[in-house]
């Protein structure tokens, strides 16, 4: 009995297949971004435009075949990392000051 290898267009994804999903991502993030209240899940979204733009990063670093785009990726997710901590201290701080994370009670913040 031979076994032969059958392809599937899904088993052997191409560029556009990753560049769809990173702007999947970005797009998804982008609209959590703008119809949220929560302090929180603003926080989260800015995380998933994160993710679609390193996915999109590596897609094109691996299509030309450098490490550039990669290379570049580890730099953004130290940095998401970064303001992940930044933003749960500043969140858990807030919340303490007016016991809620709505984005509408912070107004008055502005300079």
């Amino acid at each position: 009995m031979m076994i032969t290898h059958v392809t599937n267009s899904f088993s052997d994804p191409t560029l556009v297949r990753y560049l769809a999903l990173g702007a999947v991502l970005f797009a998804i993030g982008l609209v959590g971004f703008m119809a949220r209240r929560n302090m929180i899940m603003i926080f989260l979204s800015t995380e998933i435009m994160f993710q679609g733009v390193a996915i999109n990063l590596i897609a094109f670093s691996r299509y030309y075949q450098n490490a550039d785009g990669q290379s570049f990726v580890i730099f953004l997710l130290t940095v998401a990392a970064a303001e992940a901590s930044l933003a749960l201290g500043l969140v858990i701080m807030l919340y303490r000051q007016r016991q809620t994370l709505n984005v509408d009670a912070w107004s008055d913040l502005q300079g």
